[in-house]
């Protein structure tokens, strides 16, 4: 069937699928595990807020990963983005939640932030000179204006998507690929400023001119890494709703985007590392420092390992890539990597002594991940796992 022979009805998911079964298990598990650290927060509320940071920014990062590959795909065409098209777009959906889900970062300010204690800053000439742009005012206002841009974004890919489904007319995906093209743009430079307030700002004495990027080529990552196993899960049997749209090739194509994924992220944490060191600068080199002793030095390696040797090596095979378990396998070796990633990360500014694992650490990422996948499958379900007049969807779809 053409692509412009599809119905409006499109497919969508049956009432007994496995995945019905894991929204309801991930919002249960979601709910409590917040529950139980919202009860930690009460004796230790700084562990609880660097916890939650963690899990807040992968899971976020899925979301606005998948708006860039999205838009990637409207201007680019190609079936391996009209296949993944709908599960994109559902994972940009959930950014609303993450503007709830926001909310706990802003009252934990004073315990992420150095720059928000005025005793630190008038003891630093370092904090004094940025003052006037890392103030809490100026960072909620900015944090506001990041989270109107991506919303506004979301709101109109997935309007027009939605028309799209009810017509033949070019006029809705030219309108997307119109969007997509300053969009793109706009989540660079948006997401630059909020890695640099949401993450970099917690050692406010140090700054990379490379490091906005090194965390947008992680969420793209993240987000590939996210869509290949769930389409691979769709597309199972024969009776998966996706089985007759996604093919052996669609997955080669992935699994090399995924490739190319993994070696741009490499690329962008290699340069950073190689930039700051070879410098040898004292305002510079302390980030590394901490995260290279003490126990931590031992997470780094087995991020590069996980994060780019394994992948690397496992996805020249073409033969992996073409079989949908084992690229769902590589991407889920991926996906746990992103998350020790963004731990390694985050948590050596506040531990620099030593490797520290805390049980809200884990239970963070259970709360905030419940909560998120239930809110990606109940968007998942409510429209057409096929974008149905998508150009480029493959003729056998």
């Amino acid at each position: 069937m053409s692509s412009g022979e599809h119905t409006n009805t499109g497919v969508h998911l049956a009432p007994d699928h496995v995945l019905n079964r894991v929204q309801r298990g991930a919002l249960i598990a979601g709910v409590v595990s917040l529950a139980i650290c919202g009860a930690g927060a009460l004796a230790t509320p700084a562990q609880f807020f660097r916890s939650y940071l963690v899990a807040y920014m992968f899971f976020f990062g899925i979301g606005l990963g998948s708006m860039a590959i999205l838009m990637i795909h409207h201007i680019t065409g190609g079936a391996w983005g009209a296949v993944i098209r709908r599960l994109l777009e559902s994972a940009t959906r959930t950014l609303p939640l993450m503007v709830v889900l926001f909310l706990p970062l802003l009252l934990g300010m004073h315990d992420l932030y150095e720059w928000t204690h005025a005793d630190a800053v008038a003891h630093s000439p370092a904090l004094q000179h940025k003052a006037q742009y890392l103030n809490i005012p100026f960072f909620v206002v900015r944090a506001a204006s990041y989270f109107a841009v991506w919303l506004l974004l979301m709101r109109y890919l997935n309007r027009w998507s939605l028309e799209q489904d009810t017509t033949l007319d070019a006029g809705p995906a030219q309108r997307m690929e119109l969007l997509s093209r300053a969009g793109l743009l706009l989540i660079g430079l948006t997401m630059t400023f909020a890695a640099i307030d949401w993450l970099m700002s917690i050692e406010p004495d140090w700054f990379s001119t490379i490091y906005g990027i090194l965390v947008m080529g992680g969420q793209v990552l993240s987000a590939m890494a996210f869509v290949i196993p769930l389409a691979a899960l769709l597309s199972a049997d024969e009776n998966g709703p996706l089985a007759h749209v996604i093919s052996k090739d669609q997955f080669h194509d992935l699994g090399k985007l995924l490739l190319a994924f993994v070696m741009v992220w490499t690329y962008f944490a290699l340069s950073q590392f190689l930039i700051i060191w070879s410098a040898n600068l004292p305002e510079e080199i302390p980030w590394y420092l901490k995260r290279l002793r003490g126990g931590w030095q031992w997470l780094g390696i087995s991020i590069i390992v996980c994060h780019f040797i394994l992948p690397f090596l496992l996805l020249l095979s073409r033969d992996i890539k073409r079989r949908a378990r084992a690229l769902a396998t590589v991407a889920l070796i991926v996906i746990v990597a992103r998350l020790a990633d963004m731990f390694w990360m985050v948590k050596p500014a506040f531990h620099p002594a030593g490797i520290t694992v805390h049980w809200m650490d884990l239970l963070t990422v259970v709360g905030v991940g419940g909560i998120w996948v239930w809110f990606f499958l109940w968007q998942l379900k409510g429209r057409s796992l096929v974008a149905i007049h998508d150009p480029s969807l493959p003729e056998h779809a």
